[in-house]
């Protein structure tokens, strides 16, 4: 969706029509979902925190800044609502172990979904800050100007931040006899 039509359906929404929000839902839930379960491990949270994230955005579409995007906004929602989340949950919460099966490969490459296992316990481990930049490139893909406009910083911090984190993820994954291919 680009950002013609974004800007048109949210103004749509503030003069009225409310079922103008529901295309932007259908278009980013998946993204948003998956931010959220790679943010909180756990496939039922992130469903809650979708659904909170699209009521807090349609409430708050009046203070939406047209010159930017809609998904650029509603992916920063979608982030500071999952880190509140994972500030508030307790620290001995249990990885959803069907995590790692959603990203396997061919039932017969076990190996493959094990090191996907790895990745995402190490990728949890992480601090929230660290995983949340790895997520934001790696997972979803993003590109370094994205993730500034997401974040609110510059490109050059994306992508320090960026490097540090990777390093700190290798460190685990080392220590965990993960090597590098």
């Amino acid at each position: 969706m680009d950002t013609r039509d974004e800007s048109e359906l949210v103004r749509r929404c503030l003069a009225g029509d409310a079922d103008a929000f529901e295309p932007l839902v259908r278009e980013y839930q998946g993204v948003l979902y998956n931010l959220a379960v790679r943010m909180t491990g756990n496939r039922e949270d992130a469903r809650d925190l979708t659904q909170t994230v699209f009521l807090k955005a349609y409430r708050a579409l009046a203070s939406f800044d047209h010159q930017h995007r809609f998904y650029s906004w509603i992916y920063r929602i979608m982030m500071n609502e999952s880190l509140n989340f994972v500030q508030r949950r307790r620290p001995h919460d249990e990885l959803d172990e069907q995590l790692a099966a959603s990203r396997r490969g061919p039932d017969d490459d076990a190996h493959t979904a094990a090191v996907d296992g790895e990745i995402q316990r190490a990728l949890l481990e992480l601090p929230t800050g660290d995983r949340q930049i790895l997520v934001l490139r790696h997972f979803e893909d993003l590109s370094h100007h994205e993730i500034a406009a997401i974040l609110g910083i510059a490109d050059k911090t994306v992508k320090s931040r960026l490097y540090s984190a990777r390093q700190r993820l290798g460190e685990l994954l080392r220590g965990r006899g993960i090597s590098e291919a």
